[in-house]
């Protein structure tokens, strides 16, 4: 059995699957190259994974199960597995790292997460191809009993659209105590995808608690904008925010206009310069890592105009060397702040060089 998502959907291809009670193993290819594999015991899913050669995603799992090294302490496996993943699944039950109910959950949550990225697809190619079942088998899911949720799942993310588009993304806290639920793991290094394996979470819900918080603070922003009279607006400090990633420019812009400045926010270094001679701030707060120009680039472009030779500009960044923090003096920065950096922080920083 084999064809194109145009002709026929994820989920039909899978409830014929079970309908038939198919043993074999399932590929499905998207059309920006991805691919992923399904494998069936007579019509159910016993192991789902994406085409990729390392561990990430089981280290991930035993990670949120308190078990960070167990791969460490694997002995090898006699079973001719020719699934790495699974293998090493086998290995740590067999090895007694894990238990049996262990194993069970990390399967059975690679198995959802793998439908919840191919659900969706409607563009691509799938192959069916008759096979030896995967042995020894762990656990067993029956399509049918959880395919109901993925739809209600699918829908409530691209509600999230645009601020999250995608499990990829990487958050990151600009206010520390931001998230309480999830900031054991928000490092600006861990995707969202890595939130929901170390919290043991739907995607969905991991999702749902970061655009809320940002939700929030769209709604007190716009609240605080129309009691802020203009009279205070003219008078009180402007501020220009750059950093690329959008969820720390809308937590800047929300403390700042809390605090009665004038916050203008942009994610693109080459828009900002324009910016920047258009309306004159009274700060520059900027990030180092950036694409097109970093934030060395235009400190030091803008210490070379006398408009701004005295303007105090704030470099934000998640290094926290020695020699970055030398590197952004000699081009003429003011200050140095390390994130992720709490509230008081960044006001403290903003109140001590500006003119309010």
């Amino acid at each position: 059995m084999q064809g194109t998502l145009r002709e026929i959907d994820v989920s039909t291809i899978i409830k014929l699957i079970e309908l038939g009670q198919r043993t074999g193993e399932l590929l499905i290819e998207s059309n920006n190259g991805k691919f992923w594999f399904l494998f069936f015991d007579r019509g159910e899913l016993i192991y789902a994974t994406e085409a990729d050669p390392n561990l990430t995603r089981l280290q991930d799992y035993l990670y949120g199960l308190g078990l960070d090294y167990a791969l460490d302490r694997l002995a090898t496996s006699k079973l001719g597995i020719n699934v790495l993943e699974y293998s090493q699944i086998w290995s740590l039950l067999e090895s007694e790292v894990i238990n049996l109910e262990q194993a069970k959950i990390i399967l059975e949550k690679m198995i959802k997460e793998v439908l919840f990225d191919i659900l969706g697809l409607y563009q691509g190619n799938f192959v069916f191809e008759v096979s030896p079942t995967l042995t020894p088998k762990i656990s067993r899911l029956k399509f049918s009993q959880i395919a109901s949720g993925y739809s209600q799942q699918l829908q409530s993310w691209q509600q999230f659209y645009p601020f999250l588009e995608s499990v990829d993304q990487i958050p990151t806290l600009i206010i520390s105590e931001a998230l309480p639920e999830l900031n054991t793991w928000i490092d600006g290094k861990n995707s969202i995808r890595q939130l929901a394996r170390y919290s043991g979470w739907e995607i969905c819900k991991v999702g749902q608690y970061i655009h809320e918080a940002i939700a929030l603070r769209q709604v007190s922003v716009s609240a605080l904008n129309k009691s802020v009279s203009q009279q205070t607006e003219e008078r009180s400090p402007r501020i220009l925010c750059i950093d690329d990633s959008v969820t720390i420019c809308r937590a800047v812009e929300y403390i700042l206009h809390n605090h009665g400045y004038q916050v203008m926010a942009v994610a693109s270094p080459t828009k900002a310069l324009s910016l920047i001679f258009q309306h004159k701030p009274d700060l520059i707060l900027c990030d180092i890592a950036m694409p097109e120009l970093d934030g060395y680039e235009l400190c030091g472009m803008l210490r070379k105009s006398s408009a701004f030779a005295k303007t105090p500009i704030i470099m934000l960044t998640g290094k926290d060397g020695f020699i970055d923090r030398v590197k952004a003096r000699m081009v003429g920065a003011t200050e140095y702040l390390t994130k992720p950096f709490g509230e008081r922080e960044l006001l403290t920083t903003v109140e001590k060089h500006s003119k309010h």
